[in-house]
C-alpha cells in the first residue's frame, strides 16, 4: 500500500537562499576535521564551528559541521569523481563511518566525527568507482566486513575493516543458474554487469543493478565458514518495469528496521520501495515527484534521502528526512547552507553523537563532501 506524505511544498516555504562558503584546511592523510570560519585548529585537535546557515524544519534543522577540507590531502586531490556512498559500523562501542573515493581509496571516519583516515588498499579497488558501501557481520566468528559494488569495474569487492583486501565477485556469466528467465537469458547474450548497491541480510549479499538493462536485484551466497568464498545464487527479482515490484533505476539497498527486509531506492520513479528478503513487494514509501531518490539510511525512527534533483533547480537537491515514514525534514545544502557543489546528493546516513543528529553526505556532478550538524537552540 502507497503511503501519502505531507506535500512538498510545505517544506519548501522558508527555506533560505543565504549561502556561505566554509573554509577549512587540509591536514594529512589522517585528516582532524574541522570547518567554520575560524583559523584552522593544529592537528589532533577538534575544530569548533560558527555556520551562519542553517536549513530544514524542527526539530531536524541542520547546519555545517564540517566541509571536504577535512578530508586527507588525496582525498581532496580526486573529489570532484565522488559517486559513491557511506556505511556506518552499528555495533555496540563501535560507529565509524566508511567510504571510498577512486584515486584514494577507502577512508574510515572515526565514531566521534573527529578524524579521517586514509586505508591501505588494494590498487585494484583504488582504481575504480565504488558505487556504495555496506558493512557485515560473519555470524560465524562476529568478524566484520566491507563489500563494495564496482559499477564500472562490474565487481564486488570484500575487504575487511583495516581495508585488506578478502574477495572479489565477478559478474555473472550465462553458466551460473538463475531462477528468472530473464536474468538467464541476459548474461547468455553478453549483458553488461553494473552493480550500484549491495547489502547483505542472512549469508546473501543483495545487489541492485540500476545501472544496465537488467534491472534486477541479484543475490550471492557467502560461506560462513570461509567469508572469502561468495558465489552467485538463484534468487533475482525486480526487473525493469513500471509494476509495483519493479524499477527504473534501483540505485540503493539496505536493510529496513526490523532487520529482515529490504528497502530499494527507485531513483526514476521517485520512490523507496519494500520487499521481503525472499523478493516479494510489500510496500512503497512515495517521494515528492521528480526527486529521484539515490538512497535511504536508517536510525531509530528516522530515515535520510539523499536526492538529485529538488523543486527548484536553482536551489540544488534536499535531502529529505522522515520520521516513521513521514516527511518531517528538507534540507539544502547548497541554496541554504552555502555548498555551492551541492546541486546533486548522492548518498548519506544519519548518525548521532553527543546527543545530536548528524548527517553525512556526498554530492555527485561535481563530488563533494560534508558533515551537518542538528540545530537544537
Amino acid at each position: 500500500m502507497k503511503k501519502q506524505l505531507v506535500s512538498r511544498r510545505d517544506f519548501i516555504q522558508g527555506s533560505s537562499t543565504a549561502g556561505f562558503m566554509l573554509m577549512g584546511s587540509a591536514l594529512g592523510a589522517d585528516s582532524t576535521l574541522h570547518g567554520g570560519t575560524e583559523p584552522a585548529p593544529t592537528a589532533g585537535t577538534p575544530g569548533q564551528t560558527t555556520v551562519p546557515g542553517v536549513s530544514g524544519q524542527a526539530p531536524m534543522r541542520f547546519k555545517v559541521m564540517h566541509t571536504s577540507t577535512s578530508l586527507p590531502e588525496l582525498a581532496q586531490k580526486v573529489l570532484v569523481k565522488a559517486h559513491g556512498g557511506f556505511a556506518v559500523d552499528q555495533r555496540p562501542g563501535k560507529g565509524e563511518t566508511y567510504f571510498a573515493l577512486p584515486g584514494a581509496g577507502i577512508m574510515q571516519i572515526s565514531a566521534d566525527l573527529r578524524t579521517i583516515r586514509l586505508l591501505n588498499t588494494s590498487e585494484s579497488m583504488k582504481k575504480v568507482n565504488l558505487h556504495d558501501t555496506s558493512l557485515w557481520i560473519n555470524p560465524g566468528d562476529g568478524a566484520a566486513y566491507l563489500a563494495f559494488p564496482a559499477n564500472e569495474a562490474g565487481k564486488i569487492f570484500t575487504t575487511s575493516l583495516d581495508g585488506s583486501w578478502v574477495s572479489t565477485l565477478d559478474a555473472p556469466t550465462a553458466g551460473n543458474d538463475f531462477d528468472q528467465p530473464e536474468v538467464r537469458d541476459y548474461f547468455l547474450g553478453g549483458g553488461n554487469f553494473a552493480p550500484t548497491g549491495v547489502t547483505y541480510l542472512d549469508g546473501l549479499y543483495y545487489v541492485t543493478t540500476g545501472y544496465c538493462a537488467l534491472d534486477y536485484v541479484l543475490t550471492a551466497r557467502i560461506s560462513f565458514k570461509k567469508p572469502s568464498h561468495i558465489e552467485w545464487n538463484d534468487l533475482a527479482f525486480g526487473g525493469k518495469g513500471n509494476r509495483p515490484n519493479q524499477f527504473q533505476t534501483a540505485h540503493a539497498i539496505t536493510v529496513a528496521p526490523g532487520g529482515k527486509q529490504l528497502a530499494i531506492s527507485d531513483r526514476v520513479h521517485s520512490e523507496v520501495k519494500q520487499f521481503t528478503r525472499y523478493g516479494h513487494y510489500l510496500s512503497t514509501l512515495k517521494m515528492p515527484m521528480g526527486s529521484l531518490p539515490c538512497s535511504i539510511n536508517y536510525l531509530d525512527e528516522y530515515a535520510v534521502v539523499p536526492t538529485l534533483v529538488g523543486p527548484d533547480p536553482s536551489k540544488g537537491a534536499p535531502i529529505y528526512i522522515f520520521q516513521n515514514d513521514q516527511l518531517i525534514s528538507a534540507v539544502f545544502p547548497k541554496a541554504d547552507l552555502g555548498l555551492k557543489n551541492f546541486q546533486h546528493n548522492h548518498k548519506a546516513v544519519l548518525r548521532k553523537v553527543d546527543g545530536k543528529f548528524c548527517i553525512i553526505v556526498q554530492a555527485w556532478n561535481p563530488g563533494d563532501f560534508a558533515i551537518l550538524e542538528q540545530v537544537t537552540s
